[in-house]
């Protein structure tokens, strides 16, 4: 997919294209040091990072106002959603400290404000209307990162690959999950899954 064609599919204005030409151009340069995505998807980066990733905001509620990205890594889905939603206040979470320079800086570049944490998940407190995450972690461990991030009413978003429904059997066996699945418009492996509703099962 060209960018053309990636801007056709989400209405996006010059000035974001712009700033999505700044990420593109610094994750191929920073990628070659530490290595933030595999560097084959790097062909096909506005279809497989970031058309990807945007697709996640047809499933995001009018009103949302804060946002927090899991283990964001190269910035997919957080990042983008920060290029696409500057009215979305994001926080990206990144243990490793070389990759949450690269979003820091790339978020500076793109003249964005978005705070990124170089901690654990489990120490940060805070929350949020979303809690996003791709190919972090299972679903089981990612409702636990999630749970306490979340504020009233809030949803959980993740991207999830062709495993998806054997990890909603097994997170099942954890949690009561209220959820809906949406086909992935990049993958058809791939899928969203949208949690409005979760807690730990007290029956195991």
């Amino acid at each position: 997919m060209t960018r053309e064609i990636f801007a056709q599919k989400t209405d996006v204005s010059r000035e974001t294209l712009e700033r999505l030409d700044e990420y593109a151009a610094r994750l191929i340069k920073w990628n070659r040091a530490i290595n933030l995505v595999a560097k084959p998807t790097l062909d096909a980066v506005w279809t497989r990072h970031f058309l990807d990733s945007a697709q996640i905001l047809d499933h995001v509620p009018a009103g949302t106002k804060t946002w927090i990205d899991l283990g964001s890594g190269a910035g997919f889905p957080g990042l983008v959603i920060a290029v696409l939603r500057p009215d979305i206040s994001v926080t990206l979470i990144e243990s490793d400290r070389r990759k949450s320079v690269f979003l820091s800086e790339t978020a500076r570049a793109c003249g964005l404000t978005v705070s990124v944490l170089s901690e654990r998940v489990e120490d940060v407190e805070q929350k949020a209307d979303i809690v996003s995450a791709r190919a972090l972690a299972p679903l089981t461990d990612l409702l636990a990162f999630a749970q306490p991030l979340l504020g009233p009413n809030g949803i959980a978003l993740f991207l999830k690959g062709e495993n998806v429904e054997n990890e909603l059997t097994e997170a099942n066996r954890l949690w009561h999950i209220t959820h809906t699945k949406h086909d992935s418009v990049v993958d058809p492996r791939g899928s969203i899954l949208s949690i409005t509703d979760f807690s730990r099962r007290t029956d195991t």
